[in-house]
């Protein structure tokens, strides 16, 4: 993502600045906190907080119908029954060239690659809207490895800085840029569960600091927490469950060991490598798919599929271990670890990595769960070395794969931590040694660091 001005139109052609830019303007933030200003923007965050999260959680639950139609209800519609093993050989190739129909054709490009990371970005204008939800449901939906957290973020902010438009047409830009970014933590509160999770995230993705903090982070906390309340009060009415990243009746984790910190070293430093690995894969296979968009974005689609087909054919587990984002089968993975050989999940690190890689290069949509799954099967494969048990290789994995692929040292620390609860806590000191670790090798390996240090001063 790329940064971007304010407009002086917000929602309608150009964008909105994020909390970057809402942070910036104002030296005294103790008397932006005290005008009416701001008390109008703690009301607007909270009148909006509901209608985002009903509408993240609606996009959420519309993309797993998706895919189970696609993958299961399809099949058996068509006389197959059971899916054939050839199955998403079709489905993730047309997945593919319905993305780049997106790309090419409806305005804002379906949104922001995944390549370039999370990055402080204005609110998309309203015409973007379609594009990135579109692109992002049908990389959801088809199969796809890449998550829907970037894609709601920019949708929660783009919806938000819409709304404001449309009630206040002049409404100042530091006004919009702060309802931008409750509405971006309003949607990814939605998928993680967590306000102050969802507050992390955007806190090292805008680069805050300071009295910025405060300033942005109360209306967003406000929208999350009203976005949060909506789901536990229509729980009882409507059967909606509040998402949650917590994994339950996982067997308690021993006291780490001096083995296991050895082993906080060699994860990391895998977790660098490979992550790097998959960045630098996907960025230049980006490259090339720019040059021939329809044609190679259902070539990557196929990849995609040729991936899951061959660790469905070579292993006991199922393709859809390959495919997608990795939200629904990190669960399964972890509490079912006993059930992987080391090989099988050493296979699924390659097939899954390059899966992963291809998709960044050619769909629409987040890091943050294939990451997340993506290190948890590494540090289960190295679990059945000796000197490293289940849990605590599961949380190191998925902590150092993060900080690898997001870059952000908090997130990936919490990520692991919320996830494996109440384990994580016991094990937060082995993952804090293998995200300090992963997270220096990423400087040391990323080629924009190498480049950075070629250059004169």
């Amino acid at each position: 993502m790329t940064s971007a001005k304010p407009d002086p139109e917000p929602g309608r052609g150009g964008s909105a600045p994020t909390a970057v830019g809402a942070g910036s303007a104002r030296p005294d933030s103790l008397a932006t906190l005290r005008s009416p200003g701001y008390l109008l923007v703690l009301v607007v965050a909270a009148v909006f907080g509901a209608p985002i999260a009903l509408l993240s959680y609606g996009f959420l639950e519309l993309s797993l119908y998706a895919q189970g139609w696609l993958f299961t209800d399809l099949s058996r519609a068509m006389g197959f029954g059971e899916a054939p093993i050839w199955w998403p050989l079709p489905v993730v190739t047309a997945g593919g060239f319905l993305v780049g129909l997106v790309i090419r054709w409806l305005p804002g490009r379906g949104g922001e690659s995944p390549v370039d990371g999370f990055k402080s970005s204005g609110a998309p204008s309203a015409r973007d809207l379609p594009g990135i939800a579109t692109a992002a449901l049908v990389t959801l939906a088809f199969g796809a490895v890449l998550g829907p957290e970037a894609p709601l973020i920019a949708l929660g902010s783009g919806i938000a800085a819409w709304g404001v438009h449309l009630l206040k047409r002049d409404a100042p830009a530091q006004g919009i840029a702060l309802i931008g970014a409750a509405g971006s933590f309003a949607a990814i509160s939605t998928l993680l569960g967590s306000p102050l999770l969802g507050a992390f995230l955007l806190m090292e993705v805008a680069g805050l600091g300071g009295a910025t903090v405060s300033m942005v982070l109360v209306p967003g906390l406000l929208a999350s927490g009203i976005g949060a309340l909506v789901f536990i009060g229509l729980d009882s009415l409507t059967g909606l469950v509040k998402p949650s990243l917590t994994i339950p009746d996982l067997p308690p984790a021993a006291a780490p060991t001096v083995a296991e910190f050895g082993w906080a070293l060699v994860i990391g430093v895998a977790a660098a490598v490979i992550g790097t690995a998959i960045r630098s894969l996907g960025a230049t296979l980006h490259r090339l798919v720019e040059q021939r968009l329809l044609i190679a974005t259902s070539a990557a689609g196929l990849v995609v599929a040729l991936l899951a087909v061959s660790y469905d054919a070579a292993t006991p587990r199922s393709a859809s271990d390959v495919l997608f984002s990795g939200q629904v089968q990190l669960g399964p993975l972890i509490s079912n670890a006993a059930e992987y050989s080391a090989a099988t999940l050493l296979l699924l690190l390659l097939c899954k990595g390059l899966a992963y890689a291809v998709s960044m290069s050619a769909f629409r949509g987040g890091s943050v769960f294939p990451a997340m799954f993506l290190g948890a099967a590494g540090g289960l494969a190295l679990s059945h070395l000796p000197g490293l048990a289940t849990i605590p290789a599961a949380a190191m994995g998925i902590g150092a794969m993060c900080v690898s692929i997001l870059g952000f040292p908090l997130v990936s620390v919490l990520l692991a931590t919320l996830l494996l609860l109440p384990d994580g806590v016991d094990t937060m000191p082995l993952v804090i040694v293998s995200v300090v670790v992963a997270y220096v090798g990423r400087a040391w390996l990323s080629p924009e660091t190498r480049q950075a240090a070629a250059e004169p001063p």
